[in-house]
């Protein structure tokens, strides 16, 4: 354990580092979450007039799933360097090295973690300047940026799993666009859960990002209380051990493969 604490600090300040040169990478991926938050929020403001939508502000209902969504998406592109490092046989030489195996994805994972804190904290800037609130002050923004970076570890993880199986950036990209977009609309990112179809709200139930949203907006807005905090939290934790699970048998198949 101790190996891996120490190789998961060395691999994930290596990230850094790679980060810190192309700081860009950040910006580029808030284009998107911006999108959402101020375009998206402004034309469907109107959505919180209705009598049972629980809220006055759509920008401020949206504002905790777009950060989770923002950090969904940017950690699930987290296997597209793995790939790079495969096709430069970087991956090949690591492994012959002592480093622990786990520190190989845990520092890929954390640096993403990193990532998905500073863009949550520009998503909360630009939210409260839109004129969102968050009731539960800065403690729920906390636990909010918390669990987005929770559910950001979970498909961070995944896709280290399926970029180590797929090999291949086309297989990875199609994997990806075939579950984010789907998940995303499958929550109640942009909609009170009471007003989506039945069937919707079954499949939600399941979806994990679902989960990270529920969570996310109790912390932030209080829907729910710290209850909800804390199971949606226990749910992603699960959720991050099957991902990890599957992420390292995937990185033990490929050595086998050499």
């Amino acid at each position: 354990m101790t190996a891996l604490i120490r190789h998961t600090r060395y691999m994930t300040a290596t990230h850094l580092l790679q980060l810190w040169r192309q700081p860009w990478w950040i910006a580029v991926t808030l284009v998107q979450p911006i999108i959402w938050l101020l375009l998206f929020g402004s034309l469907f403001e109107v959505v919180s007039d209705i009598p049972s939508f629980g809220t006055e502000s759509y920008v401020e209902f949206i504002a905790p799933g777009i950060i989770v969504m923002t950090a969904f998406f940017s950690a699930g592109w987290g296997g597209m360097p793995v790939i790079e490092d495969l096709d430069r046989g970087v991956t090949d030489r690591l492994l012959v090295t002592p480093i622990s195996r786990g520190a190989l994805i845990a520092g890929r994972v954390a640096q993403n973690s990193v990532t998905i804190a500073i863009q949550s904290l520009i998503i909360v800037g630009i939210a409260l300047a839109a004129g969102a609130g968050f009731a539960n002050g800065l403690p729920g923004v906390i636990a909010m940026i918390g669990i987005a970076v929770l559910i950001g570890a979970c498909f961070g993880t995944l896709s280290i799993g399926f970029a180590l199986t797929a090999r291949k950036e086309e297989t990875l990209i199609a994997t990806l666009t075939f579950l984010q977009l789907p998940l995303s609309f499958l929550s109640s990112t942009f909609m009170q859960p009471q007003l989506m179809p039945d069937w919707m709200r079954t499949v939600a139930d399941f979806n994990p990002l679902e989960w990270a949203v529920e969570g996310a907006r109790a912390a932030a807005l209080g829907d729910g209380g710290w209850d909800v905090v804390l199971t949606r939290a226990g749910l992603l934790t699960g959720f991050l051990v099957l991902c990890a699970w599957f992420a390292l048998r995937a990185l033990e198949r490929y050595q086998r493969s050499l």
